[in-house]
């Protein structure tokens, strides 16, 4: 299936505040119950491994909230892992409270070279052009010291079909409409590990989670 990019109505915002919070709530169910948080607590955990002091620094990159993060934070904790957390997203609407958290452009971001143990995305690099892709993985393995964590969505002929099925049981009607454009936006395994390689990824390991969602853990 080809891919085909689209404008997405979250993204900018294109709803009523009412719509909004319930586009977020859909999302929120789908990482919880679709691989979500699995595929980050998974790729923390493999690098987490290595670390002797058991302490991580993490940047999440075009957060929101950073609902997933928070919620794999708490459960690391209780495997006596510490994740330090810093929010990053375009908009100051779209951040959450309680980390730190600044607003800026994921494809130039404003730390020194190896800043942070972790660089982490999640669902995100879809919204982006291949060429984007490049120069976002290039700024996040500059930024991190050990590894880049890409959580996605798979594009494949299936999965479109079943995010055209799941529409009416989605609160908002940005949902109904963003996530069978996600869809056929996002990138094969073959097409991500081919970008995070061309960035300067020293290894690229992918794994495939339930329902066409991928993990793709860039080692600097």
């Amino acid at each position: 299936m080809k891919r085909l990019p689209a404008a997405e109505l979250l993204d900018s915002d294109a709803g009523t505040a009412e719509e909004i919070a319930d586009s977020l709530l859909d999302l929120r169910g789908l990482n919880r119950r679709f691989g979500g948080i699995t595929a980050t607590q998974e790729m923390i955990e493999k690098v987490g491994r290595g670390v002797s002091n058991n302490q991580l620094s993490l940047l999440e990159v075009a957060s929101g909230s950073g609902y997933i993060t928070e919620t794999v934070r708490q459960r690391l904790k209780a495997l006596g892992i510490t994740l330090n957390l810093t929010l990053l997203d375009r908009a100051q609407s779209h951040l959450g409270h309680g980390s730190t958290a600044l607003v800026a452009d994921a494809l130039a971001l404003p730390f020194p070279d190896s800043s942070f143990d972790l660089v982490s995305c999640n669902l995100f690099v879809h919204h982006l052009s291949p060429a984007e892709c490049i120069i976002f993985f290039r700024e996040a393995l500059r930024v991190c010291r050990k590894a880049v964590l890409v959580n996605d969505l798979v594009r494949d002929f299936l999965h479109l079909t079943l995010a055209y099925a799941a529409r009416p049981f989605y609160r908002s009607r940005l949902t109904r409409h963003d996530a069978p454009a996600s869809v056929r936006q996002a990138y094969t395994e073959a097409e991500m590990s081919g970008m995070l390689t061309q960035a300067g990824a020293s290894q690229v390991e992918i794994k495939r989670y339930f329902l066409f969602r991928m993990g793709a853990l860039a080692w600097k």
